[in-house]
């Protein structure tokens, strides 16, 4: 395909979108439906939708519409590319523009659209983030790192960087992390380089790592709300005596038997009912269910469905898990609670509302990670009883 005929299907691709359609959705059944586009075409034209999902708001300011049309008309004068150079006509490329296309808007960028987020995410930025917004906000609209994690249990730093470097992975260490490394070329390769199919590495973002190495040493962990089991893979990765992992949807966790064995690690799944069996935890995690406002470079359409009633919502679930994972601490034992969220609603908020509800915890270490080159938006608290 020709770069002109790959913005064609990116404008057909975003008039799906937004009819309401999940993206990946989407660009499933369009890659499934068009099967002479190879996979650098896919490729490229899933970078041009997800650019434009980060910057919708801009993107459709400077292409005068929200239309799909509209969208890849301002995404390339964002890039600072004449969208008159792909939009000829011949062969598949985009019809040429028209006179009111052609029209650059007057004035600066509002606010509102060079945020680009949802209005009422735009107040809830400059209430909880103050002076800070405005750049977390513009740092939410790049593309996110791709960052592996060193296995320790079975390699160094400076092995993994030439195994990879011999299946052309470029990487460079990552100061979050002793064990992080940011790919600066060829991401593409790495689900088939050997040191990954081999367990040496696994992708993980360099900031969810930085959570990992601060909690304290524990013998009996507990990854209380597990998912992929990133988090219980580098903990056991540590050198834990047990590592349990736990999600109340199953099937978030049925890679992590094949993940742990290909690591060589040993984690034991439990459901709901084994909690209280196999407990009481040195150490448990609650990394919990969130708006993942922090890592909206990765899944930027997420900003744009969440709504205020969804929120709240949330917020009530992870007051409700932390609870419930309080009680599965062992006497001196340490309950840590992390979000890949940036919004404090969801993070300092949760905890004060937590430690008013539970009398005897108190916190006794707690972090942010902005939003950077080197890594997505994380918080973590340790929680402890006084007594």
């Amino acid at each position: 395909m020709t770069p002109a005929a790959r913005v064609a299907a990116a404008i057909e691709i975003l008039d799906m979108i937004g009819d309401g359609l999940p993206a990946e959705q989407v660009l499933t059944r369009w890659g499934r439906g068009n099967r002479f586009a190879g996979s650098k075409d896919r490729a490229a034209i899933r970078d041009h939708v997800f650019d434009v999902l980060r910057v919708r708001r801009s993107a459709a300011w400077l292409g005068n519409a929200a239309t799909g049309r509209g969208l890849m008309i301002g995404l390339l004068r964002l890039q600072g590319i004449d969208p008159a150079t792909l939009f000829t006509g011949e062969g598949h490329a985009p019809a040429p523009l028209m006179d009111h296309e052609m029209q650059l808007p007057e004035g600066e960028m509002p606010d509102a659209d060079a945020w680009n987020l949802p209005d009422w995410l735009t107040e809830r930025f400059a209430e909880g983030l103050g002076d800070a917004a405005a750049e977390t906000a513009q740092k939410l609209q790049g593309r996110a790192p791709v960052t592996l994690r060193v296995n320790v249990a079975k390699t160094n730093t400076s092995d993994a960087i030439l195994m990879l470097k011999e299946a052309g992975v470029e990487v460079v260490e990552n100061p979050l992390s002793a064990t992080a490394l940011t790919v600066v070329e060829g991401s593409r390769r790495i689900r088939n380089a050997p040191a990954y199919m081999d367990g040496f590495v696994e992708l993980q973002d360099a900031s969810s790592q930085a959570v990992v190495d601060a909690l304290p040493q524990a013998g009996r962990v507990l990854d209380y709300c597990a998912g992929g089991g990133g988090k219980a893979l580098a903990i056991a990765a540590r050198g834990a005596d047990a590592v349990f992992a736990h999600d109340i949807d199953v099937g978030r966790m049925r890679d992590l038997p094949l993940r742990a064995a290909r690591a060589e690690a040993e984690i034991t799944q439990l459901e709901g009912s084994d909690l209280a069996t196999f407990g009481p935890y040195d150490l448990v995690l609650v990394d919990a269910p969130c708006s993942g406002s922090g890592s909206w470079r990765r899944a930027p359409e997420a900003k744009w469905r969440l709504t205020p009633e969804q929120l709240a919502q949330t917020m009530d679930l992870q007051d409700s898990i932390l609870d419930a994972a309080a009680a599965l601490v062992a006497e001196g034992g340490t309950l840590v609670y992390a979000t890949c969220s940036i919004l404090p609603d969801e993070n300092q908020q949760r905890v004060a509302a937590f430690l008013a509800r539970n009398n005897g915890w108190v916190c006794t270490w707690e972090k942010t990670f902005e939003v950077s080159d080197l890594g997505d938006g994380f918080y973590s608290a340790h929680l402890t009883q006084s007594n």
